[in-house]
């Protein structure tokens, strides 16, 4: 599984001219289920993004998590973060999960971070989306649960 995650000071997601979600404050987070991924990805993912200290403190410095400040996270599908631009030109995206399965795991992640008392918004699962992000910092950071960066 893998993830781009963003400080934001507030996001929102359109579809056809229609908001479908927006969050103040907090994080915004695209999502990539890879073939492969177990529930534990889930798990990994969940727990390191709502508790990473990237929110800055009193001095400035970068010691504060999601929950540390009452932030809003919002969650977008991306199987291009499985895009392999190794060879020619039109990325393959082999690694990427199936539609049902990535959609399964989206949403139990989804339900995973509401379950840590958590606000989130989403977009719409295979939906052309406009993802407005009015990145903070700019702060972002790429994961991947299996480590490979």
């Amino acid at each position: 599984m893998r993830a781009v995650v963003q400080r934001v000071t507030s996001s929102r997601v359109v579809v056809n001219g229609r908001e479908i979600g927006a969050i103040g404050r907090g994080l915004v987070i695209l999502l990539g289920v890879e073939k492969g991924d177990q529930k534990a990805d889930i798990d990994f993912m969940v727990e390191k993004i709502i508790n990473l200290r990237i929110f800055p403190d009193a001095e400035e410095r970068m010691n504060l998590s999601l929950q540390d400040i009452g932030g809003e996270i919002l969650v977008v599908s991306q199987f291009t973060l499985l895009g392999d631009c190794r060879k020619g030109r039109r990325p393959s995206f082999f690694t990427a999960a199936p539609p049902e399965q990535a959609q399964d795991y989206y949403q139990i992640f989804v339900q995973k971070v509401q379950e840590r008392g958590i606000t989130v918004a989403t977009g719409e699962f295979q939906a052309m989306m406009e993802v407005q992000i009015n990145n903070d910092g700019p702060v972002t950071l790429l994961l991947d649960s299996k480590k490979n960066f």
